[in-house]
Parts: structure tokens; sequence; C-alpha cells
């Protein structure tokens, strides 16, 4: 699993990178680099590949990845209609654990941002409010200037530490592998399946896609992603199937079929083992919010 290597830049003024993006294709491939990143989708859906875990992302989205933690975000194909495309709005901030000079978590005073910054090597997604007011802090951080965006940062560094509403997205065991022969072989799979999961993918298509052989495909792909191809395409449906239930425009057996399950039995079994809720379940808990 070879993502890209990012070198994310600062310039002379800044000690860390702070942007708007309002373009689809900005994170658009499998990539990682030395900088922690924060990340608030303001506008934008589709599929988050973050270590080895796969999330549907949307409009509110906040995450927090570490250092060297490979990442990937899909925008579904709306996004990129050049006429009547949906809007994008994605605020990112780019900072190295020491920017603040290599003593700064060392203070008592720091010791629950040291911790947050130790478990954003999982990749940590927020919910709830701190959510929200992290939201409302990352266009001033982009806007403010001199002390005060250093005073920003650390309100949002300091609202992540204290919230009690976050999941971690990525397993303990997960290890980034960055061989060099397998520089665009993930990149190639994640693409290649998210843009014919609704089919019945063969072994031996993928296995193309990734230029080897069924056989080996099969041990690459649980060595380096901890799961099988099967279960990876399931999370990929299974996931789409989350997002047609929640717009509530398909019935359930429509739903099932439309997402590349042919069987309605086999449907209900992987989405209940992968959201832990049958999608009737799921349709009703998310109308409540």
């Amino acid at each position: 699993m070879k993502p890209h290597l990012l070198n994310v830049s600062t310039n002379s003024v800044d000690s860390f990178s702070a942007r708007r993006d309002i373009m689809p294709d900005i994170n658009n491939r499998w990539h990682y680099h030395s900088a922690l990143e924060l990340i608030y989708v303001k506008e934008g859906r589709g599929t988050q590949f973050i270590g080895d875990s796969i999330k549907n992302f949307k409009d509110g989205d906040v995450v927090l990845l570490g250092s060297n933690l490979p990442h990937y975000w899909r925008f579904d194909p709306e996004f990129f209609d050049e006429t009547a495309g949906e809007p994008v709005d994605v605020y990112a901030i780019h900072f190295k654990e020491d920017f603040l000079g290599k003593d700064f978590l060392d203070l008592p005073e720091n010791q629950e941002i040291k911790k947050v910054l130790l478990q954003s090597r999982q990749g940590i997604q927020l919910q709830g409010a701190s959510k929200e007011r992290i939201a409302g802090l990352m266009p001033q951080i982009i806007e403010a200037t001199g002390t005060m965006k250093i005073i920003k940062i650390l309100e949002v560094l300091t609202e992540i530490a204290n919230c009690e509403e976050k999941n971690i997205l990525v397993s303990l065991g997960f290890k980034p592998n960055f061989l060099k022969n397998e520089k665009d072989r993930i990149q190639s799979i994640y693409n290649y399946t998210i843009s014919n999961y609704k089919n019945k993918i063969e072994l031996k298509e993928i296995a193309a896609v990734a230029k080897i052989s069924p056989n080996s495909f099969c041990k690459f792909f649980k060595t380096k992603s901890r799961k099988t191809y099967t279960q990876f395409l399931n999370e990929i449906r299974v996931g789409q199937a989350c997002k047609l239930l929640i717009e509530n425009d398909l019935t359930v057996k429509e739903i099932c079929y439309d997402c590349g399950f042919y069987n309605f039995t086999s449907f209900h079994k992987y989405f209940r083992e992968i959201t832990g809720k049958t999608p009737l379940k799921y349709q009703q808990a998310f109308s409540k919010q």
C-alpha cells in the first residue's frame, strides 16, 4: 500500500498552513505527509479512506489526522459536473507537532493537547457541540494574522482535547507500509471499486486492475488493508446504502439492489455487521436526529 508522500509547505511568515479549498479534486489521491491535518468539510459528500477505515463523509464533518497517516477523500460524482456541479467548501490546516517549539507540549499545562496529538495517529472524528465550535473556528484561523492565528489554533486543539464525543477511526494495529513497487496499486483498487461497486466484481477482474495474479491479489490486499477484498467491497456498498437510506427516496429493497447486493438476506446480514443496525432501524434512527 504505497500512498504518495506530499510535502506540506509553509511560507516564511506562518508557522503552519491554513487554507480553504473549493475544488473536489484537492485530496483525490491516497497520500500522507509528516504534518498533522485538521479538516472541516463545510460542504461536500463522498467516501473517506483513512488508514484501514472507510466511511462516508458529509457536510459539517471535522477530522484530525496524525503525522504520516495515509488518507484520501473521494467526492461523489455530482461534485464534478462542470455545468451543474454541487459546491465544495473545505477548510484544511496542516501543522507539525512541534510548530510551537520542541518543548511546548512538555509543559504541564499542555498534557491534554499532547494526548490528543498522540491519539490523532489513529485519526479522530469529532462529534457533538465540540464539532460545531471547531467548525466555527476554522475560518477564523484562515482569516487571522499574527499572534491571533496561534491563539485560534490553540483554541481548536483545546476544544478537541475536551471533546467528549469523538470517534477513533483507524484500528490500533494499523501500520502503513510504503513499498515503492506498490505506489499506485491501492489507488487503482479504490478507484475501480468505487466506480463499479454496483456490479459483480470478479477476483480476476480486480486482480487485473492491480496488475497481479488472483492468488497474489488476495494475499496482497489482506496483508496491506487488514481485511479481505470482499469485506472492503461490502463496506463500500453498505456505505452507499447508508447514504440512500438517509435520502429516503427508495425502498430498502430497491437500495439493496442499487448498491450491488444481489441477495436481500445477504444485504441485511452485511449491513447489520457493519453498522450494528438493520437498514430500517438505521433509517429510523437517522430520521429522529
